[in-house]
């Protein structure tokens, strides 16, 4: 068991809140490699994952709250129709969220699995330690019948204590999913199924295909704390970077991709500058009329998706979706391997 193993599993006996990972704080020195690897491509592109400083998360979520933006309420509205379903399918499990925020919508989840008073291990990971602090108190006031063990780090940071919380529910809502590439969501599928025990259970919230204009609403809202949102990434490489950026000469654009169904969200510079990385001491020549991406949302298709999560050993159980068909919750379970082995699964293709 590693050392960080030993800290967790101590940690949930303790009843300690908040554990960090090995590595879990982004340093300047890792923000600025980052960014020179992305300026260095062609077409040039920056992470995603910088978006979410303070400020950063704290417009993320004011766009959870707007008119335009459809799938955070929507999972919530099937997460609150579907929990008691959910939790009679997996019986009582340890639940166990990536990327969890604030934990809002989980407390649906929560709701179904503390009932009457029922113990149940809640292990939130996040890369926010703030959000985690917020979502104890707020778990704690409402859920008193659930214990709280918090992971600081990325996603891949509590696979290793998998095994030890088995058996368990691994959510992953918000469909983050779709923020990954393809080469990247097979890394994340095969490296979750290689931790997880057989029979326990994932959650994995998808946003579907549909109309482009309501796509493109969803990422271009009326307010414009989207396009506040993506300037900000800028705005922290002038604090965090020594950028020296001209900020009104950058505008956010989100566009709809139908090849590869996604959307894609782009800075876009209207005149030509210079971008200096400081810890680097190097700078980057941005063309005027220039766009740089920001990040993706891919929206799936349930069939292609489940085919997919075949290929890494997990089963659909079930499936929930709106009345529009707009969001999904997939249900799947994790299959033993020795079943793999003797009926793999067919890939499809693209």
């Amino acid at each position: 068991m590693s050392l960080f193993s030993t800290r967790f599993r101590d940690a949930v006996t303790n009843g300690t809140a908040l554990v960090q990972a090995p590595g879990a704080e982004d340093t300047v020195m890792t923000f600025a490699r980052s960014v020179a690897a992305g300026l260095s491509d062609d077409p040039k592109w920056l992470h995603c994952r910088f978006l979410y400083d303070a400020e950063g998360s704290r417009l993320f979520e004011r766009i959870t709250e707007q008119p335009e933006y459809y799938p955070t309420r929507t999972e919530a509205a099937i997460l609150q129709a579907h929990a008691d379903e959910i939790r009679a399918l997996t019986g009582p499990v340890a639940i166990v969220e990536l990327g969890s925020g604030y934990s809002v919508k989980t407390e649906h989840l929560l709701g179904a699995y503390a009932g009457d008073g029922k113990d149940v291990l809640y292990v939130p990971v996040d890369v926010s330690a703030s959000a985690l602090r917020e979502a104890n108190r707020s778990i704690a006031s409402n859920f008193p019948a659930v214990r709280f063990t918090g992971i600081t780090g990325p996603y891949p940071s509590a696979f290793p204590v998998l095994r030890q919380l088995s058996p368990q529910l691994v959510v992953f809502l918000g469909s983050t999913i779709g923020n990954f590439n393809p080469g990247e969501m097979t890394a994340f599928f095969s490296a979750l199924s290689g931790h997880m025990p057989a029979h326990d259970f994932f959650l994995l919230g998808a946003d579907l295909v549909k109309d482009p204009t309501v796509l493109e609403a969803a990422y271009n809202d009326a307010a414009g704390i989207t396009a506040r949102f993506t300037k900000n990434y800028f705005v922290r490489l002038n604090r965090e970077l020594g950028a020296e950026l001209d900020l009104d000469a950058i505008e956010h654009v989100a566009v709809w991709n139908p090849e590869w169904e996604r959307m894609e969200i782009y800075a876009h510079f209207h005149r030509a500058q210079e971008i200096y990385i400081e810890p680097l001491d190097e700078s980057y020549q941005i063309a005027a009329g220039e766009r740089i991406l920001i990040e993706i949302s891919r929206k799936f298709r349930l069939p292609m998706l489940r085919a997919e999560l075949a290929k890494h050993g997990f089963r659909s159980r079930r499936s929930f979706s709106d009345e529009k068909g707009w969001f999904a919750l997939l249900l799947l379970e994790r299959l033993d391997d020795r079943l793999m082995r003797r009926a793999p699964y067919p890939t499809t293709k693209r």
